[in-house]
């Protein structure tokens, strides 16, 4: 059967969370009918974690594995996956376990009326300057970019392939995608969704390495916000709806 959902999990030193990640998924998904694709993306782990990539997929051949020549960081990863895959329904989601993969089904049935679906996590499982330093971003996003989502901080998110096009990827895109999806004039959603504490590895996106390249980013996607051209309405020399018209 083609594919129609392809789910994208970047990950880097996640050797532990690999298997039970797919097996939550397989489990998550067992009722539904499309077939779907999990499209794990190694952002050139120096662990054991490309082998149980391996793993996963000799265990489900849904599970597919790309591998970077080097590091290069989550949006990269992010944009790899999307690129490699086929699904006109992408879903994705961090590949720590904090997301919780249950929350798909309900994401995707949103997705009949609405072309993007971001989560946003009730009860965050994460320190204190982490939550305070959304809270910051959240409003600097507001305040610059006019824009107000929850959380875009939550991975867990679900769209439409289509949702994409005008879309273009940079280092820290991932962070901003919903902004930058509804400025092409699509419909967005946000939904509750669980969020756990991670059980196995460590973070690897830290708050302080993201501080100066996210004021950087969103000065940047400022200027993008108010420069980028819109689609405008056209009249076809050839449209039968002229015909005749003067």
């Amino acid at each position: 059967m083609p594919v129609e959902i392809s789910i994208i999990v970047p990950v880097f030193e996640e050797e532990a969370n690999i298997l039970p990640l797919a097996r939550e998924v397989a489990k998550a998904l067992d009722k539904e009918p499309r077939a779907f694709e999990l499209v794990f993306v190694d952002d050139a782990s120096s662990d054991r974690t490309w082998d149980r990539i391996h793993e996963a997929h000799r265990l489900d051949p849904r599970v597919r594995g790309l591998r970077h020549a080097h590091n290069s960081g989550q949006s990269a990863a992010l944009w790899t996956g999307i690129e490699s895959s086929s699904g006109a329904i992408i879903a994705t989601l961090d590949g720590d376990l904090q997301n919780d993969p249950a929350d798909l089904p309900r994401m995707f049935a949103e997705l009949n009326r609405f072309d993007f679906v971001c989560g946003r996590r009730v009860k965050r499982q994460d320190n204190w300057l982490r939550r305070v330093s959304s809270a910051i971003a959240r409003r600097a996003r507001k305040a610059v970019l006019g824009a107000d989502f929850s959380d875009t901080g939550c991975a867990l998110r679900a769209f439409k392939r289509a949702a994409l096009d005008g879309v273009f990827p940079f280092n820290g895109w991932h962070r901003f995608l919903p902004i930058l999806v509804q400025g092409t004039g699509a419909m967005i959603t946000e939904v509750p969704v669980n969020h756990r504490p991670r059980v196995a590895g460590v973070s690897k996106y830290g708050v302080w390495n993201r501080l100066g390249r996210g004021i950087l980013d969103l000065m940047g996607v400022a200027w993008y916000q108010k420069r980028r051209l819109r689609r405008v309405g056209i009249t076809k020399l050839d449209d039968p709806n002229q015909r005749g018209q003067s």
